[in-house]
């Protein structure tokens, strides 16, 4: 049960580490130009150019670390750095997916088409993986 609850958060963590990884040698999926994707996935006001190629990177090798420990929560042997770990990250993915829903945050990203993005998959993919953080964290430090 363990392996299949690490699998699914660190599936769709993959696939933001290849993206990042894309976005870091000068892709521009999925927009057609650097300002589409500019408002695309980071929705600030007036932004037209993605963030230097090495913070992509940075992105996916922290994404990718993310997953990793998530699939080293699925250890059946309870660790205390491993469940620190994973309360850290789950506790920063939700806090990332709900405040993706506050005023604040939508007025600092107001930029479309991240704004839509944001409410209907950015910030609910984030609560997921922060949920399936917290589930792999309770299930790793309470024997059974």
């Amino acid at each position: 049960m363990l392996a299949g609850i690490a699998s699914l958060v660190f599936i769709p963590l993959l696939a933001i580490v290849m993206v990042q990884v894309m976005w870091a040698f000068g892709a521009r999926f999925p927009a057609r130009d650097e300002a589409t994707l500019a408002r695309t996935v980071i929705g600030k006001p007036g932004i037209v150019t993605m963030p230097r190629r090495i913070i992509s990177f940075l992105a996916a090798l922290l994404v990718f670390a993310a997953g990793l420990w998530a699939l080293s929560l699925s250890d059946p042997e309870p660790n205390l750095v491993l469940d620190i770990g994973g309360a850290a990250l789950a506790a920063a993915f939700l806090i990332r997916g709900i405040a993706g829903y506050t005023s604040t945050w939508r007025n600092n990203h107001p930029e479309e088409p991240f704004k839509t993005f944001d409410r209907k998959v950015y910030s609910p993919l984030s609560i997921g993986v922060g949920l399936g953080f917290a589930l792999l964290t309770f299930l790793n430090a309470t024997p059974f």
